[in-house]
């Protein structure tokens, strides 16, 4: 019998985990255009839920909200396995924070475990209904587009400009398809990474135990990585075709390391000028959607190696994230 209040008080958190996840489901699929950045952030509930109520409760609020999600969506399907490697995502990260790892430890293996997990996903929805995972994917890319343009259209955009997209939209799904394994490790790699700065304050607010990872507005990624940038630049310049899509398919990933170095780069000095938090979401909206500020974020990033904007010692260890 003693155990029954603790029973009852772990149901109530497994169940305002699970609308936790669904609201922000809710928001993603029902609002048009910002929608997908809500989608961003449904790892976020599943991370503070796994730390606050372990392992096996957490699992459940992953399993809950799949099956709910599942009957939206009337079985499985493609967008299903989307979310649920969001949800994953989340729970493997609350996973690391118990390891004694770095943040780029808790990251790498984070995204690479919700990788490989997708992929079996992939794999065994198209042995299920019996279609190659090329025309799997294919066929998703197409159907986007599709979507996309229909969204366009009801956004007022030019006919030209709709017609030329449509013109052009086998190119687009041919460059697309193929560069998807990089798109989708960018992805996965970016979400890692906003959401451990977006959980830690919420976690420390309810002072459950999250991970000394140091100053992350201090954070660079390892010099030799530099080296992957040239070979996969190197690798592009090839006349093979499959060839250069791997130079390709490398160098989006290495560059979305770079883009959030830069992105610390621009923390720390928003922060040493003391931005209110207003501008500061101003600013990094402004560098989400605007590809010119997004590649100057990106260049930042790499000549940090050599020009080392911030003037701090690398090998000095700080406690605090920025804010």
């Amino acid at each position: 019998m003693a155990l029954l209040p603790l029973q009852n008080l772990i149901s109530k958190d497994i169940a305002t985990g699970v609308m936790a996840v669904l609201a922000i489901f809710s928001l993603s699929v029902f609002l048009p255009i910002v929608g997908f950045i809500f989608s961003l952030f449904i790892p976020l509930p599943i991370v503070f839920y796994r730390a606050k109520l372990g392992r096996r409760p957490g699992a459940a609020v992953v399993l809950i909200a799949v099956a709910l999600m599942a009957l939206v969506f009337g079985g499985f399907s493609i967008d299903l396995l989307f979310f649920a490697g969001l949800m994953l995502l989340g729970f493997v990260m609350g996973e690391m924070f118990e390891k004694p790892l770095s943040v780029e430890m808790t990251i790498g293996a984070t995204s690479a475990i919700v990788l490989g997990a997708g992929l079996v996903g992939v794999l065994l929805y198209s042995i299920a209904s019996q279609t190659g995972m090329m025309a799997l994917v294919s066929a998703y890319v197409a159907t986007n587009l599709e979507l996309s343009l229909k969204l366009y259209e009801g956004l007022g955009i030019p006919q030209e400009s709709i017609d030329a997209i449509a013109n052009a939209s086998e190119r687009i799904q041919y460059v697309l398809v193929r560069i998807m394994p990089s798109i989708m490790a960018a992805s996965t790699l970016f979400v890692a990474w906003i959401n451990l700065i977006v959980v830690r304050p919420l976690m420390l607010r309810k002072e459950l135990a999250f991970p000394d990872f140091g100053c992350l507005n201090h954070w660079r990624a390892p010099d030799p990585l530099i080296w992957g940038v040239i070979a996969c630049g190197v690798i592009m310049l090839t006349p093979a075709t499959g060839i250069r899509l791997l130079g390709i398919n490398g160098l989006l990933v290495l560059l979305t390391v770079y883009f959030m170095q830069g992105i610390a780069i621009l923390s720390f000095y928003f922060e040493k000028k003391g931005l209110p938090r207003f501008v500061r979401v101003v600013l990094y909206t402004m560098i989400a959607f605007q590809q010119l500020f997004l590649l100057v974020v990106i260049g930042i990033g790499l000549f940090d190696m050599w020009v080392n904007f911030r003037k701090i010692d690398t090998n000095k260890h700080k406690t605090d994230l920025p804010s």
